[in-house]
């Protein structure tokens, strides 16, 4: 497994065998401005994306707890039909707070409970207090691509990103 994750333009180059997390990911990066790329071994899907999550977190930490980082962020990000918030901050305190119900729905063959696994892993590993609020949406791609394109720019904002 290799992470790589820096101030930038937005690209990713993101292989996990989960083409809709590589999906979720590259979106996060283009809307966080941040040059992504992260490589995992194909293994069982729930273990990839916890540890997509806990390895996107590790590298995030100290581009978020650099000097003159705000340490929080916040955004509200469509995807068609949908509408998510999110709203964070370096708490050393992980927790996600969420009103979205992950627990059933698939999106392009990811179970969406793996995404708040994700979000889980990803807070736990930065050290985040984590807010995800979804304001309207249906589709679970949707649902799944607002929320990822609203935590990237969360964190933008939070690691002070111009």
């Amino acid at each position: 497994m290799s992470v790589r994750i820096a101030p930038g333009s937005g690209r990713a180059t993101v292989t996990t065998g989960l083409p809709v997390l590589d999906h979720l990911l590259a979106l996060l990066a283009r809307a966080g401005r941040f040059d992504l790329t992260l490589e995992l071994a194909p293994a069982d899907a729930e273990a990839e994306v916890a540890e997509a999550g806990r390895a996107l977190g590790e590298a995030l930490a100290p581009l978020l707890r650099r000097n003159g980082a705000p340490g929080h962020g916040s955004a509200a990000v469509p995807a068609e039909e949908a509408l998510a918030h999110v709203a964070l901050e370096t708490s050393e305190r992980s927790l996600v707070a969420s009103n979205v119900d992950l627990s059933a729905a698939r999106a392009g063959g990811l179970r969406s409970d793996l995404a708040a696994r994700f979000l889980q892993s990803l807070a736990d590993a930065a050290g985040l207090t984590l807010h995800v609020r979804l304001i309207d949406g249906k589709d679970s791609q949707h649902v799944l691509e607002a929320i990822f394109k609203a935590l990237g720019a969360a964190l933008a904002d939070a690691a002070g990103q111009p």
